[in-house]
């Protein structure tokens, strides 16, 4: 081993305690103490994130379309309002530099992190509800990278999507370095998408319901919404410090709605918007399989794309780049300056250019070429009608917004977000109003279809992988995780060589373990599989490791367990102490084997009851003599049974041990005349507590 990585060691392991103890501050503090510093920091790092990107964007483009081809794209109101060229001064070069641009960034993405390829968000949006610590940072640099030079040499595609990765990736590493609870470790990553997709877009309030909606198909994340309006808040913030707080496309015109028949022509951009928004789906999707289905080596295939959009680009140059800088100019009378061909077929050009960038390969976002794809929609139904339809009005800007919102609102199956963050952007909130009527009719569209541009999407909360099985499994709230854990049958050091560990797991007939530091901390699981593959097998254990694994604290409840083992690649996860040290290990079998023997407690306490019984719940008041009282101390003896204990937000499995507090909330079973002699022990008053008594037989 050499000098270097023992240096890096030391540091390595303080960061790992200082981690644990900042965890542990986080976890015993209230939730307004822990989502206050988790939202202020993944705040920070979105907005700082999104910095980099723009300003690495920028310098991209001005290299490859500017210096290289003599070539200027328009930039909307907010980021200068630069008319553009009027040419390519060396339009020969332009399909060998959008090539060219997106071979590096295959190169990139393939050679070092496959999983940084396309356009972020639905990685982002997977990792929420399967695996919130598996972002690595890696993928998160080489997507910083990879966009810049995919978009900036004129590959179509949005910045939404490499910055809602990078913000994403750090609440997935805040998540595994403070060794967060599942629940609270997808809000942190959803809370990335949001304030990175806030930040880069100017639009906070969008971005936070954003992070909330996009997840699912037909539902809402509500536990997500106030952390996200915090980080997002804080990310627009240090943003628009350093680069201006003015909307992406300035204040739009003064429109305001006061013709009732224009709300005819936003019907039909709505229902144009959401068959368009189902094409758009449809054909990158479509492209992608191509190339995947291709004998093409993967880093290549981005190449072939970027030729053929600079192909297309000598003829339609508003395929070019994010194509915010035409939006802009749809906005008013200098779309008339725009031929009515182009106008007309960019919706469909850049599906095409968004499929050939974006879906061969490259890096770079989908929703920027979405709302570019409506812009256009709206814009060429405002530029077809409007000479023979006084009433529409002389400024297209209403119908080109409109189109934004309803073609990327109904396909994103985000429609509020999507509504709210384009009024943020151009400064119009005096359309939403009428915008609700093309939304909607876009979205009933899309969701007739059940289709959808972002397919990490589940459908609903219930369809998520741990709701599933707690919903069978109601007693896993109750059996704390130290009840059910094995004693783990090895334990790897992070300086043992993949050979040694490999033989180590060979010889325990395991096929993983958990690998600890020096100190003994958690560093990260080692799986059989992954040790034997490696080219190098005197590599370090603890570089192999994976560091993103789930794991669960001694102190958790079963159903934050499950909830893990849902996460995990493997059948099983550690189960680490304050100090994130390793005390045990939870599979599936061990969780169910503790799920049964509780089970079957619970049956045998019920069935020694008389029969002839009811069932009561019964809150406990602050001055009933109950209270400070152990159960057993209640002396109810075998004609009554108290079956659980809500607390809080906590459900207690009781035993004659177990002490009433004031507030509790018991369930009862037993006969009705046990019942109301322990209403007289809990409280003279406990009838007035009574929520439900039933008689059997």
């Amino acid at each position: 081993m050499n000098d270097d990585n023992r240096g890096a060691h030391p540091v390595r392991t303080r960061v790992r305690a200082a981690g644990a103890r900042a965890g542990r501050w986080l976890s015993a503090g209230s939730y307004i103490r822990r989502w206050l510093v988790l939202g202020i920091v993944i705040g920070v790092v979105a907005g700082l994130g999104a910095i980099v990107f723009y300003e690495a964007l920028v310098l991209s483009t001005r290299f490859f379309l500017g210096l290289l081809v003599g070539y200027h794209v328009p930039t909307p109101a907010g980021e200068g309002d630069l008319a553009g060229s009027a040419s390519y001064a060396r339009a020969w070069l332009l399909p060998l530099i959008v090539g060219g641009g997106a071979l590096l960034a295959g190169l990139l993405v393939f050679g070092i992190a496959p999983e940084a390829e396309g356009h972020g968000t639905d990685a982002a949006i997977a990792a929420v509800h399967h695996n919130p610590r598996g972002l690595r940072l890696r993928a998160v640099l080489v997507k910083i990278v990879a966009s810049a030079l995919t978009i900036g040499s004129g590959g179509s595609g949005g910045r939404e999507g490499p910055t809602a990765q990078i913000s994403a990736g750090f609440g997935s590493l805040l998540a595994s370095l403070l060794d967060l609870q599942p629940s609270d470790s997808r809000i942190a990553v959803a809370s990335g998408i949001g304030s990175g997709i806030g930040a880069i877009f100017g639009a906070p309030l969008g971005g936070a319901v954003l992070a909330a909606e996009i997840l699912y198909r037909d539902d809402f994340e509500p536990a997500a919404l106030l952390p996200c309006f915090l980080a997002s808040t804080v990310s627009y913030t240090v943003f628009g410090a350093v680069l201006g707080f003015s909307p992406l496309f300035g204040y739009v015109g003064g429109y305001r709605f006061t013709d009732s028949s224009q709300l005819a022509w936003f019907a039909l951009i709505g229902l144009l918007g959401g068959l368009l928004g189902l094409l758009y789906a449809k054909g990158f999707y479509g492209i992608a399989g191509l190339f995947r289905r291709s004998p093409l080596p993967r880093w290549a295939a981005p190449a072939i794309g970027g030729l053929a959009v600079g192909v297309m680009a000598l003829f339609v140059p508003q395929v070019l780049g994010t194509g915010y800088g035409w939006v802009q100019k749809g906005f008013t009378v200098e779309l008339l300056a725009i031929p009515l061909w182009i106008v007309l077929i960019l919706p469909f050009a850049r599906i095409l250019a968004t499929g050939l960038s974006i879906g061969s390969g490259g890096s770079g976002g989908i929703f920027g070429p979405g709302m570019v794809i409506g812009a256009f929609l709206g814009a060429g139904v405002w530029r077809l009608f409007h000479p023979f339809v006084p009433s529409m009005g002389p400024d297209p800007a209403p119908y080109v917004i409109i189109g934004m919102m309803c073609c990327f609102g109904g396909i994103s199956r985000a429609p509020l977000a999507v509504m709210l963050m384009v009024a943020e952007m151009t400064g119009s909130l005096s359309m939403l109003a009428p915008a609700m009527i093309a939304v909607g009719i876009a979205w009933l569209i899309v969701r007739q279809r059940d289709d959808t541009i972002y397919r990490s999407q589940l459908r609903n909360r219930a369809e998520a992988p741990a709701r599933r099985l707690l919903a069978g499994l109601p007693l896993l709230a109750a059996i704390r995780t130290s009840r059910a854990m094995a004693r783990p049958r090895l334990v790897l050091q992070e300086d043992l060589s993949a050979d040694e560990a490999r033989l180590a797991l060979e010889g325990a007939r395991v096929n993983g373990a958990p690998v600890v530091d020096a100190e003994g901390r958690f560093v990260g699981t080692a799986a059989e599989s992954r040790l034997g593959a490696q080219r190098t097998h005197q590599r370090r254990v603890g570089d192999l490791a994976d560091p993103g694994a789930p794991t669960v604290s001694v102190s958790a409840h079963l159903d934050s367990a499950l909830e893990s083992l849902t996460e995990a690649s493997s059948s099983w996860v550690a189960i680490l102490d304050p100090d994130r040290r390793v005390v045990g290990t939870l599979s599936i079998s061990d969780l169910l084997g503790a799920y049964r023997r509780e089970l079957l407690a619970s049956v045998a306490r019920v069935s020694g009851l008389d029969t002839g019984g009811g069932t009561y719940e019964l809150k406990v008041p602050s001055d009933s003599p109950a209270v400070g009282r152990s159960l057993g101390e209640l002396g109810l003896q075998k004609r009554a049974l108290v079956t659980s204990i809500v607390r809080g937000d906590e459900v207690v499995l009781p035993s004659g041990r177990t002490v009433v507090q004031a507030g509790d909330l018991l369930s009862l079973v037993g006969d009705v005349a046990s019942l109301e002699r322990l209403g007289v022990v809990v409280s003279p008053r406990a009838t007035d507590g009574r929520r439900a008594v039933s008689e059997a037989g």
